[in-house]
C-alpha cells in the first residue's frame, strides 16, 4: 500500500538508533508526526529521540509496536537493512501489508 506523506499520521522505525534513520525520525517529529520506534540497543541517540516525546523499545516484540501505529492507512513503517529478515516486527508488519 502506498500512502502520500501529506496522509501520514504516525511513523515507525525499525532500527531507529542510527544516525540516519534517527535524523528521518526527528523530522517527523518535527513535522508534528506521532513517532516511534524499534531499536537493538539503547544510546546516546535512542536516549536523546526519547527526550523529545519518541517512544522507542528495545526488544523484538510486535506487541510493543503502539497501536496508533498499527493504522495502515496513516503510518509509515521504515525499516534499515541492517534489520535482519528473521527479525519479529518486521515480518509481522510486512505479513499484515504495511509494504510490499
Amino acid at each position: 500500500m502506498s500512502i502520500g506523506l501529506r496522509h501520514i499520521k504516525q511513523v515507525y522505525c525499525i532500527g531507529i538508533g542510527g544516525i540516519g534513520m534517527s535524523a528521518i525520525a526527528r523530522y517527523f517529529k518535527s513535522q508534528g508526526k506521532y513517532v516511534a520506534g524499534y531499536d537493538k540497543t539503547p544510546s546516546q541517540l535512542t536516549s536523546d529521540l526519547m527526550d523529545i516525546g519518541i517512544a522507542i523499545h528495545f526488544e523484538d516484540d510486535r506487541a510493543q509496536i503502539p497501536a496508533l501505529c498499527l493504522a495502515k492507512d496513516t503510518t509509515l513503517v521504515m525499516y534499515t537493512p541492517a534489520i535482519p529478515t528473521t527479525h519479529t516486527e518486521f515480518n509481522y508488519l510486512k505479513d499484515e501489508g504495511f509494504w510490499i
